[in-house]
C-alpha cells in the first residue's frame, strides 16, 4: 500500500495494493501489520456502513472527548465526495478543509484521526461508503458543523443536496468552540 500524506497534518490518503486478473481483483482494506508498518498502530472498535443516492449530503459529524473517533472510510459501491475539517485547535491548519472523490474504481481509503468533522455527499445512486472507527458512538458527546457555513466555504459541488434535518441544524463554525 502507497500512504500519501495531505496539506493537512496526520490526514491520510491510502492507495492499496490492487490484484487484478480475468475474475476481477483483490486488495486489502485493512491489515493491522501493514498499517502499523506505516506508522498507524491503529485498533478498531466498530464498523459503520451508509447506502446513500446521488445528492444526498451526510455531515460534518464528529464525537467529543473522551468519545472522539478516528476513522478509515472508504467506497465500496459508487462514489462520494468526502470532506473532512480539522477542528484541532492548536493545528495551523485549524478550520480548514481536505475534499477527496473516494469511488469503486479508485479504491482510495481515507485515514480521519480525531479532531476532524466529517461529511461526504453521494455522486451516485446506491453508494456504499463503510468506515471503522477506533471508538464507539456516543450519542451524548457526537456533534456537527453546519455542511454549508459561509466561513467554511467548503465546494460540494451540489446547490441543493438532501440533508438531515439534524444536519440542517447543526453549529456555524464562526461559534464553535473545538473540544480538540
Amino acid at each position: 500500500m502507497e500512504v500519501l500524506k495531505t496539506p493537512i497534518e496526520g490526514l491520510l490518503v491510502i492507495k492499496p495494493k490492487i490484484f487484478i486478473d480475468d475474475r476481477g481483483n483483490f486488495f486489502e482494506s485493512w491489515s493491522q501489520e501493514s498499517f502499523a508498518e506505516n506508522g498507524l498502530d491503529l485498533n478498531f472498535v466498530q464498523d459503520n456502513q451508509s447506502l446513500s443516492n446521488k445528492g444526498v449530503l451526510r455531515g460534518l459529524h464528529f464525537q467529543n472527548p473522551p468519545f472522539a473517533q478516528g476513522k478509515l472510510v472508504r467506497v465500496i459501491s459508487g462514489s462520494v465526495l468526502d470532506v473532512v475539517v480539522d477542528i484541532r485547535k492548536e493545528s495551523s491548519t485549524y478550520g480548514q478543509y481536505f475534499s477527496i472523490e473516494l469511488n469503486k474504481e479508485n479504491k482510495t481509503i481515507l485515514w480521519i484521526p480525531p479532531g476532524f468533522a466529517h461529511g461526504f455527499i453521494s455522486l451516485e445512486d446506491d453508494t456504499i461508503l463503510s468506515y471503522k472507527c477506533t471508538g464507539v458512538y456516543n450519542s451524548e458527546y457526537e456533534d456537527a458543523l453546519l455542511w454549508s457555513d459561509i466561513d467554511l466555504n467548503i465546494d460540494w459541488g451540489f446547490t441543493n443536496p438532501l440533508v438531515s434535518t439534524k444536519d440542517l441544524v447543526a453549529g456555524n463554525f464562526k461559534n464553535f468552540v473545538s473540544q480538540f
